[in-house]
C-alpha cells in the first residue's frame, strides 16, 4: 500500500469538460510517499509491535491469509523485520483493552460511506457527430487500502469516435495505477488519430499554437491528475506521436483498434521503465517515476465505439457482459481472461518465454517466481530489468529509494528476465440488442461474488425487475421463523432497491453485506464498513466497478442499417 499520512489535499477538477492534452489545472496532493509492499495496513502500529511497516513479512499472522495477498514477499525479506520482544503480549492487551459493545452503523451512515466515490454520467443520444451507442456509466469505489490502490479512468475520444472506460488495480502501492490511470487513454487516443490529426497537433505544439482536445475527461472530484508530472507526461506522449508520424506514410486506411489498444499498453509501459532509468533533475519528479516503475498495476480498458466492443485486459481485473434473455433472465458473458495461474494459456506462455530449466520455478504457490499473483501488468520493474539495470538505477536513485529493502530485494530463480509483460489480450464482440450493459471491475468484486450474481443483480436493478427464484438455504436447517424473516428480507430489499441510484454502488452494497443467504444483511454491512484500516484489508481488497448501459435502440438501429 502507499503509506501517506495526514490528510490528502485533493483538488477540485472539473467533473465533465473538454481539456487540453494535459491540463495544468489539474492538481495533485501535496504530499507523496514511496509505497511499501501491498497490503501494509497495519504501519499506523508498527511502532508498537513490529520494527518495520511489513507486518505480514515477519509476523505470519493467521489472521491474514496469504491468498489475499497480491504481492508475497520471500521468507528471507523476513530477515528485516524483527518482532519486538513480548509483543504478542502487546496485542493481547490492546485487543482486550478495546474491545468494545456491539456497535452498528445506521442506515444513513452506510449510504454516506457507500456513496462516497459514486459518480454517474449520462451520455447525450446525439453529440452533434455520432449516435451514441452508450446510454452512460455509473462507477464507484470503495476502499480496503488506506489510501486505496485502485484507480479508475472514463472519457470520450473527440478527435475519433466512441468512449474509454478503464479500471486499474495497483499493487506494491498506488503510484503506478495512479500514473496508468492518467496516462493510457491519452496513448490509447494518439494511436487511434489518423494521420493527418497528429500532423496538425504536432504542428501546433511546434508553432505554440493551441492543441486540439482528444479527451473529454469524466470524473469524480477524487480523481485527480498529477499537476508536478504534467510535463514530463506530456513530452513522451509527444514523442511517441512523432515515432506514430514517422511510421505512417500518410496514405489514408482504416487503423486497427486492437492493434492501437496493443502498441498503447505496450508504449506507456516502456515510457514508465525508460523515465525511471533515465530519471529527473528535478527531485521530486526523480523519485515519483522511480515509484511509478517499481510498483505496479493491471489495467482492464473498454473501448465502445458504436457496435463495435473491444476490451483490452492485462492482469486479473474483468470484464462482464450483461445480456437479457427472451424470457427475461440474465446470463453472464466473460469478455476477459485472468493472468494468473488459474489461466492455463498463461502458465504455458510463461513457460515457453523461458528455458525449460525454469519450468518449475517461473510459477510457485500459484505465483510469478513464487511473488507476484498477476503474470501482467504496469511497472513491475522488479520482474522485468536486468539484475545489473536494477542494481544501477537504484544506487544512483535518492536515499529514499536506496534505503528502501524492497526495491533492493531480489526475486529468488531470477535468471532471464523480464518474466512480466503489459501487453494486453483485447477482445471484440459486436453488440446486439439483447447486451444490456457492461461490468468493469477489478477483483475486489470478483473475488467475493460469482458473475453470473453480478449480472443479475446489476439486470435486476436497471430494469426494477425481480425473477423470485426460490430461497436457498445451502443445506443449513432453517426455522418456520428464519423462514419468514428472509421472506420479509426479501419484500424489503425490493422496495428499497431505488435508495442507490448508481448500479455500481448497490453491486458493492451485495459485494460487501450479501449473507450467506444472497440477500443485503444490514448488520454485516454495518460490520464491514466500520473495520478500521489495519483490519479492513484482512477481510476484502479495494473494489472498484464501472456499470456501461448500452442503449438497445440505436444498438438496433446499426443492425437494421446492415
Amino acid at each position: 500500500m502507499c503509506v501517506c499520512p495526514g490528510p490528502r489535499r485533493i483538488g477540485i477538477p472539473v467533473r465533465s469538460s473538454s481539456l487540453p492534452l494535459f491540463s495544468d489545472a489539474m492538481p495533485a496532493p501535496t504530499q507523496l510517499f514511496f509505497p511499501l509492499i501491498r497490503n501494509c495496513e497495519l504501519s499506523r502500529i508498527y511502532g508498537t509491535a513490529c520494527y518495520c511497516h511489513h507486518k505480514h513479512l515477519c509476523c505470519s499472522s493467521s489472521y491474514i491469509p496469504q491468498s489475499r495477498l497480491r504481492y508475497t514477499p520471500h521468507p528471507a525479506y523476513a530477515t528485516f523485520c524483527r518482532p519486538k520482544e513480548n509483543w504478542w503480549q502487546y496485542t493481547q492487551g490492546r485487543r482486550y483493552a478495546s474491545t468494545p459493545q456491539k456497535f452498528y452503523l445506521t442506515p444513513p451512515q452506510v449510504n454516506s460511506i457507500l456513496k462516497a466515490n459514486e459518480y454517474s454520467f449520462k451520455v447525450p443520444e446525439f453529440d452533434g457527430k455520432n449516435v451514441s451507442s452508450v446510454l452512460g456509466f455509473d462507477s464507484n469505489q470503495l476502499p480496503a487500502n488506506a489510501p486505496i490502490e485502485d484507480r479508475r479512468s472514463a472519457a470520450t475520444c473527440l478527435q475519433t469516435r466512441g468512449m474509454l472506460l478503464g479500471v486499474f488495480d495497483g499493487h506494491a502501492g498506488c503510484a503506478c495505477s495512479q500514473a496508468v490511470s492518467e496516462r493510457l487513454f491519452y496513448y490509447i487516443a494518439v494511436s487511434l488519430l489518423p494521420h493527418e490529426t497528429l500532423l496538425e497537433i504536432e504542428n501546433a505544439v511546434e508553432s505554440g499554437r493551441a492543441l486540439l482536445p482528444i479527451l473529454q475527461w469524466h470524473k469524480h472530484p477524487n480523481d485527480y491528475f498529477s499537476k508536478e508530472a504534467s510535463k514530463l507526461y506530456f513530452n513522451s506522449l509527444r514523442t511517441y506521436w512523432q515515432e506514430l508520424i514517422d511510421l505512417n506514410t500518410g496514405e489514408s486506411a482504416d487503423i486497427d483498434v486492437k492493434e492501437a489498444l496493443i502498441n498503447a499498453f505496450k508504449r506507456l509501459d516502456n515510457d514508465i521503465s525508460l523515465e525511471a532509468q533515465v530519471g529527473d533533475p528535478n527531485s521530486f519528479l526523480n523519485y515519483l517515476v522511480l515509484r511509478v516503475a517499481f510498483s505496479g498495476a493491471t489495467a482492464c480498458v473498454a473501448h465502445v465505439d458504436g457496435v463495435d466492443l473491444h476490451v483490452a485486459n492485462t492482469g486479473d481485473s474483468r470484464a462482464m457482459l450483461g445480456v437479457q434473455e427472451e424470457d427475461g433472465s440474465w446470463s453472464a458473458v466473460t469478455l476477459s481472461n485472468d493472468h494468473n495461474a488459474q489461466n492455463e494459456r498463461e502458465l504455458e506462455r510463461l513457460k515457453l518465454e523461458h528455458p525449460k530449466n525454469e519450468a518449475k520455478s517461473v510459477v510457485k504457490q500459484d505465483r510469478l517466481l513464487g511473488l507476484l499473483m498477476p503474470f501482467r501488468a504496469f511497472g513491475d520493474v522488479k520482474f522485468k530489468w536486468s539484475i545489473d539495470l536494477q542494481k544501477r538505477v537504484i544506487e544512483s536513485g535518492p536515499d529514499q529509494l536506496n534505503d528502501n529493502e524492497y526495491t533492493k530485494f531480489i526475486p529468488p530463480n531470477y535468471h532471464t528476465p523480464p518474466y512480466l509483460t503489459a501487453e494486453p489480450e483485447v477482445t471484440y464482440h459486436r453488440l446486439r440488442p439483447q447486451d444490456k450493459f457492461l461490468v468493469l471491475a477489478t477483483d475486489g468484486l470478483w473475488e467475493t461474488m460469482h458473475r453470473q450474481d453480478v449480472v443479475r443483480i446489476v439486470g435486476e436493478y436497471l430494469t426494477g425487475m425481480h425473477r423470485q427464484q426460490p430461497i436457498a438455504v445451502g443445506g443449513y436447517k432453517v426455522t418456520l421463523g428464519q423462514m419468514h424473516g428472509l421472506l420479509t428480507e426479501r419484500r424489503a430489499k425490493m422496495s428499497s432497491v431505488f435508495e442507490d441510484q448508481n448500479a455500481a454502488t448497490h453491486l458493492i452494497r451485495h459485494a460487501v453485506g450479501n449473507n450467506e443467504f444472497g440477500t443485503v444483511d444490514h448488520e454485516r454491512l454495518s460490520k464491514m464498513l466500520s473495520l478500521p484500516e489495519e483490519l479492513a484489508r484482512m477481510y476484502r481488497d479495494d473494489i472498484t466497478i464501472i456499470v456501461v448501459q448500452f442503449n438497445s435502440h440505436v444498438v438496433g438501429a446499426y443492425q437494421n442499417q446492415e
